[in-house]
C-alpha cells in the first residue's frame, strides 16, 4: 500500500482516539446534536480502525511467510507456500476495503430522507405504476429496518398514486436512496388495455436528505404563505371535519408543500416545513453543482425529470439500470422490495468511479 495512504490511516487512528475522548466530555454529552454527530464519526472511524488493524496483521503474516520461504526449513517452506496465496488475497481485499473507507464521506448519507414519487406520462397507468413503486420502496424500508411515514399523498382515479411524499428514517437512508432520484419507466400491458398492446408510462422519483436544524437554510417568515384546508380522502370523521391539513408556499421560489397525513395541524405544519427546507437546500446545492460542474458525467443522478435511470419491462421480466447498463431478469423480486439486487451494483460502480477520480488526482 502507498505510503501516503498509510499516513492517512495513521492520522485517522489518532482522530478515532480523539473523538473517543470528546464523547466522554460533559459539555459534548449535553449538546445532543454535537454528540450524535461525533458518535456517527466514531462509528465510521471504528470500522476503519478495525479494518486497518486486520490489514496490518495480514500484511505482517505475508512478510513472515516470505521469510519462511527464503529459509532452510522444508516444512516451514511448504506451510508458507500453502498459506501464502490465501493471505495475499486477504491483504488485497482489505486494501480495497480501506480505499473505499477513505473515499470522501458525504455526511448527508447518514441522514433520514424524504422520498417523493410523482406519476408522469401515461395517465392512469402511470399512477398505478407510481403506487407500485411506493409499495416497492415500502418493502425495501422494511428489509432495512427503516421507518416510513407518509407526509402527503394523492390517489389516482383508478387506483395507484398521482403523488406521494414520505419520510424515511433509519441508518444510511439517504446514502442508499439518493441513487433512486430520476425518471423510472415501465413497459407493460395496462389493465385498461383491451387489445393486449404494451404501453410505456413513467414516474419520477426525488430523494432529499432531511436537513438538521443547525444546517437548514434561513427562511424569512414573510416569504411564506400558509394555508389550512380540510384533508381529503380517507381518514375518518375527525379529519374530514377539521381544517388540519397545511399548505405552505415559499413565495420567492414558488415551491408548494402540502401535508395532510396527521390529525394535528401543528404536526402537519412541522412536517411541511421539513420538506420545504429540504427542497430549498437541494436548490442551493444544485446551483453550486452547476457552477462547479465538471465535463464528465457522474453516475449519481441529478434527479432531473428527463434523467431516465431505469426501465421496468414486465412482459420480459427485466429491469434495466441505464446508468451502468445492467439488466436483471428478476423484476418480481425487485418489485417485492429486494432493491439491493440492482442498487448495490450501482453503488459499487459509483465507488469505483470515485476511486478512479481520486487516483487521477493523486489521492490514492
Amino acid at each position: 500500500m502507498q505510503e501516503s495512504i498509510l499516513r492517512k490511516l495513521d492520522a485517522l487512528v489518532e482522530r478515532h482516539q480523539e473523538v473517543e475522548q470528546l464523547l466522554a466530555q460533559p459539555e459534548v454529552i449535553a449538546d445532543q446534536e454535537k454528540f450524535r454527530e461525533l458518535n456517527r464519526e466514531y462509528s465510521r472511524l471504528q470500522t476503519m480502525v478495525d479494518t486497518y488493524n486486520e490489514y496490518k496483521t495480514a500484511a505482517s503474516d505475508v512478510e513472515e511467510m516470505q521469510l519462511m520461504l527464503e529459509g532452510d526449513d522444508p516444512d516451514m517452506q511448504a506451510m508458507a507456500q500453502e498459506e501464502m496465496p490465501q493471505t495475499q488475497e486477504k491483504v488485497a481485499h482489505l486494501e480495497h476495503e480501506l480505499q473505499l473507507l477513505l473515499l470522501p464521506h458525504d455526511e448527508r448519507d447518514d441522514c433520514n430522507c424524504f422520498l417523493e414519487i410523482r406519476a408522469g406520462t401515461g395517465g392512469d397507468e402511470a399512477a398505478l405504476f407510481a403506487g407500485e413503486m411506493f409499495r416497492m420502496y415500502t418493502k425495501y424500508c422494511e428489509s432495512k429496518g427503516w421507518q416510513l411515514e407518509v407526509v402527503s399523498q394523492s390517489e389516482g382515479e383508478v387506483g395507484g398514486l398521482r403523488e406521494v411524499i414520505a419520510k424515511l428514517s433509519g441508518e444510511g437512508a439517504y446514502g442508499y436512496m439518493k441513487f433512486e432520484s430520476g425518471g423510472h419507466r415501465v413497459q407493460r400491458v395496462p389493465v385498461t388495455e383491451t387489445q393486449g398492446r404494451v404501453h410505456t408510462s413513467a414516474c419520477t422519483v426525488m430523494v432529499l436528505p432531511e436537513i438538521p436544524p443547525s444546517k437548514a437554510p434561513e427562511v424569512n417568515p414573510a416569504d411564506l404563505r400558509i394555508d389550512t384546508f380540510r384533508a381529503s380522502g380517507a381518514g375518518g370523521q375527525h379529519i374530514n371535519k377539521t381544517d388540519s391539513a397545511i399548505r405552505i408556499t415559499h413565495i420567492p421560489t414558488g415551491i408548494v408543500v402540502e401535508c395532510q397525513d396527521e390529525r394535528s395541524q401543528h404536526r402537519n405544519r412541522e412536517r411541511a416545513m421539513e420538506v420545504l427546507l429540504s427542497r430549498l437546500a437541494k436548490m442551493e446545492e444544485d446551483k453550486r453543482a452547476a457552477q462547479q460542474a465538471e465535463a464528465r458525467q457522474s453516475i449519481l443522478s441529478t434527479g432531473d425529470r428527463s434523467d431516465r435511470i431505469r426501465t421496468y419491462n414486465f412482459p420480459q421480466s427485466r429491469v434495466t439500470d441505464h446508468r451502468i447498463n445492467l439488466t436483471l431478469y428478476r423484476i418480481n423480486e425487485i418489485m417485492e422490495g429486494d432493491l439491493d439486487l440492482i442498487l448495490k451494483p450501482v453503488i459499487e460502480e459509483y465507488q469505483a468511479e470515485q476511486l478512479a477520480e481520486m487516483a487521477r488526482q493523486g489521492g490514492l
